[in-house]
């Protein structure tokens, strides 16, 4: 079914739901202040793609939950941005209003939303986009119906502040429109990326699970600046500034990590003798170890639990 300014209906409405309302909001508000302005001159390519990115933007927003509190704490939160609904009932209302679904539930619950009564008839030629870990694509479609487009998408939490970093991945035969229409909503929040499904769980590991591990590397950098006197907001913020910085670099320039280091590093200087200790300390292998070990649980998470 072709999308034509669809309206979006999110389940299980959350912290990342709202990330996606806002980040689509803000992009749509930001590209018609450059249009708008009297000094922007627009080429025939560029009028052509403002005219298909027209057809793919949302009409509007359905935000689900399964309280009636839930849905008031998140009315006074979004206001006028989205329609709040709550429940069963207000799931399969949101549904069947929608052109696309994203499912934002926690994996474990993901079954019980998409098996409800009323669910998969009002999911019948619609996209379905879904962010829940470890939930393969064939499982979504076996809760669904044939006629459901189905795409898994797995954002991290830097989403939040619109640096975030998501993947998404599709079955061969998914159109070409649903896909950019998912890509486009995702790139509203950060980078965007498209990977084989395969390769999902150990991005779940290092994108998803990866802003977690990061900010104990920082909390720790934080920590040796405080021990050599470093009053700790100060310490925090050099830290979190290095992190950033060293980062963009790696995907700005495309330069590879160990040039960079090797830039910072002279000949019996002090970083030197800092990055000997983090190799005593197995640091390297450590980390690495941390993503495969987050992967091997990732690929557990949407497994039904045995009875």
């Amino acid at each position: 079914m072709p999308l034509n300014r669809p309206t979006i209906c999110i389940l299980g409405c959350g912290t990342m739901g709202i990330a996606i309302i806002r980040g689509t909001l803000d992009s749509i508000a930001g590209a018609e202040s450059v249009h708008s302005s009297p000094n922007a001159t627009l080429s025939q390519k560029q009028r052509e793609q403002d005219e298909q990115d027209d057809l793919l933007r949302p009409a509007g927003f359905i935000a689900c939950v399964s309280h009636e509190e839930s849905a008031a704490k998140l009315s006074k939160i979004l206001m006028s941005q989205a329609r709040v609904l709550y429940g069963a009932a207000g799931n399969v209302q949101g549904v069947s209003e929608a052109d696309v679904v994203l499912l934002c539930t926690k994996p474990q619950v993901a079954k019980a939303v998409l098996s409800a009564p009323g669910i998969q008839e009002a999911l019948a030629n619609k996209l379905l986009i879904s962010i829940c870990a470890g939930v393969t694509i064939e499982q979504l479609q076996s809760w669904t119906t044939p006629t459901t487009t189905v795409i898994r998408a797995m954002p991290n939490t830097p989403c939040k502040i619109r640096e975030g970093m998501t993947v998404i991945s599709c079955r061969p035969e998914t159109d070409l429109q649903s896909m950019e229409f998912t890509s486009k909503i995702f790139s509203t929040l950060g980078r965007c990326r498209v990977l084989d499904e395969k390769h999902l769980d150990a991005v779940t590991a290092l994108a998803g699970s990866g802003p977690a591990f990061a900010c104990v590397m920082l909390e720790a950098l934080a920590d040796g600046g405080v021990m050599m006197g470093l009053p700790r907001d100060v310490a925090t913020e050099l830290a979190a500034q290095v992190l950033q910085g060293a980062a963009r670099m790696v995907l700005q320039t495309g330069a590879h990590p160990a040039a960079i280091k090797d830039s910072v590093t002279t000949p019996g200087g002090c970083t030197i003798a800092g990055l000997l200790t983090m190799e005593d300390g197995k640091i390297r292998s450590t980390l690495a170890r941390t993503i495969q070990e987050a992967t091997t649980v990732a690929s557990t998470l949407g497994r039904e639990k045995k009875q």
